[in-house]
């Protein structure tokens, strides 16, 4: 009685064994028939299947290699997305700082020049072009 349910236990195991290795192993690495065609095999064969997907239709090298999921990074993990972060900050913060810089310059230049705009020297002849071309 107890040999044959360890017979029966043996058999539930090997055919567990076999019908999941054959489903979990890539389609491209099986050897003799596709992998749908193993899967009936394992069905209706469930020991003999079993046994003869582990000796012939089982990609050589050992076991199937696991398959490798790449999956996305949050933000806060990427190190490159927080050293540009970084830099972006910066590069905003130096940015605010010169606007702050030149508006301060340029009231300074209003009150000393008595309103009129610092960039216009006023050398400029009537007729003559600028650089650009412009007059």
């Amino acid at each position: 009685m107890l040999i044959r349910v360890a017979l029966a236990v043996a058999v539930l195991v090997i055919f567990v064994y076999g019908l999941v290795d054959v489903i979990r192993t890539d389609a491209r690495l099986t050897r003799g028939i596709s992998k749908p065609a193993w899967i009936v095999v394992m069905i209706v064969l469930p020991v003999l299947g079993a046994i003869l997907w582990l000796l012939m239709g089982r990609p050589r090298g050992g076991s199937a290699r696991p398959q490798e999921y790449r999956h996305p990074t949050a933000p806060d993990d990427d190190p490159d997305f927080l050293r540009n972060l970084e830099a972006r900050r910066r590069n905003q913060a130096e940015a605010a700082r010169l606007q702050k810089l030149k508006d301060e310059l340029d009231a300074k230049s209003r009150e000393q020049g008595g309103g009129k705009d610092p960039r216009d020297t006023g050398d400029r002849d009537a007729g003559a072009q600028g650089p650009d071309g412009t007059p």
